[in-house]
């Protein structure tokens, strides 16, 4: 059983440094046990499919990713410097190529609705995270204004995807300020929430 952990592991671990080095479209489960070390009958028997490997890839590193911000929003910080966190780990991310997987799968799941499907499942695990984050800022704050918990999740998290697009094209923060945008967002936060009360001391 430990045997079988490890190998799996290790094509997990090949398949993704394949994907960053050919991209999805090019990809191939010869390559992948090559890669690992492996015989192709190996990837067939743990995975049944390239499709599978890659979407069990991207699940894996998705789930890392999801705990890790789980675990940052628990914490007791302002809420701008949660913000702040979240566009170090967006850098991480860029660096690790977990957003190239997640980006290039997302690709392949526009003309392959079961591909999307799963995309689809994982993406939605970050907008529940968020939808929960903004339902304890209400809370906290007593008002989101004129949005829903729902909807303020939506615009925390649909910058990051856009500027994950962009940069993966080549348009770096020189051409199109994402980066520095979704920073400036935390300042303003910051000053929201450090605001004086009415009527409070200044």
């Amino acid at each position: 059983m430990v045997v079988e952990q490890d190998t799996r592991l290790r094509i997990l671990a090949a398949a993704k440094g394949v994907l960053l080095d050919v991209g999805y479209a090019n990809l191939s489960t010869r390559g992948i046990a090559e890669a690992a070390g492996v015989p192709l009958s190996q990837i067939h028997y743990h995975f049944g499919s390239k499709q599978n490997l890659m979407l069990a890839v991207l699940d894996m590193e998705n789930r890392t990713r999801l705990a890790r911000q789980a675990a940052m929003y628990e914490a007791d910080k302002p809420l701008w410097e949660q913000w702040l966190q979240a566009c170090d780990f967006f850098d991480d991310d860029l660096e690790s190529g977990y957003v190239r997987v997640l980006m290039e799968m997302t690709a392949a799941g526009w003309s392959n609705p079961e591909i999307a499907g799963a995309v689809s499942a994982e993406v939605l695990g970050w907008f529940e995270l968020l939808t929960e984050v903004a339902q304890r800022a209400a809370e906290r704050f007593g008002s989101l204004g004129p949005f829903s918990p729902q909807e303020v999740a939506a615009l925390g998290a649909l910058p990051f995807l856009g500027a994950e697009a962009v940069i993966l094209l080549g348009l770096d923060d020189s051409k199109i300020a994402g980066r520095p945008a979704l920073r400036k967002i935390g300042e303003l936060l910051r000053s929201l929430e450090e605001r004086p009360e009415p009527g409070g001391p200044r």
